[in-house]
């Protein structure tokens, strides 16, 4: 075996994009002012995993309970990121009712690849949302 071929699997590892695509880390979830952000939602997904987390966003405060979701939020949510030690529950329709799903920390580039029953994702399903963290 030659040597280079370690080094050329060591750096095709390095070059594969990171499964967060374009998305913040959990941990750089902060506000301007440095307090922390308990979740941050996007309305934009794409199947290139460097193409989401785009368009749109909005960030969820710590212990934020939203039965109705703030005008043109409904239903496009479509890629997210949970901050470190805290939790984001989302319902499928208003007023926390229909299907839910807890999502941890870290970021969720692509909702579609989330199953919400037999049939459907949580792609632009999601109507309501409380975040806590601990």
């Amino acid at each position: 075996m030659s040597p280079l071929c370690p080094l050329l699997l060591a750096l095709a590892l390095v070059a594969v994009p990171a499964v967060r695509g374009a998305c913040p880390a959990a941990s750089e979830l902060k506000n301007p002012d440095g307090t922390r952000t308990c979740a941050k939602v996007y309305d934009k997904s794409d199947p290139y995993y460097e193409n989401c987390c785009g368009g749109a966003e909005l960030a969820i405060e710590a212990d934020s309970d939203m039965p109705y979701l703030p005008s043109g939020w409904t239903n496009v949510i479509s890629s997210l990121v949970v901050a470190p030690r805290c939790e984001l529950t989302v319902w499928s329709r208003r007023g926390k009712a229909g299907k839910t799903h807890k999502f941890k920390s870290g970021a969720y580039p692509r909702l579609e690849e989330y199953r919400r029953g037999v049939l459907g994702h949580w792609s632009d399903a999601i109507s309501s949302i409380y975040c806590r963290c601990y």
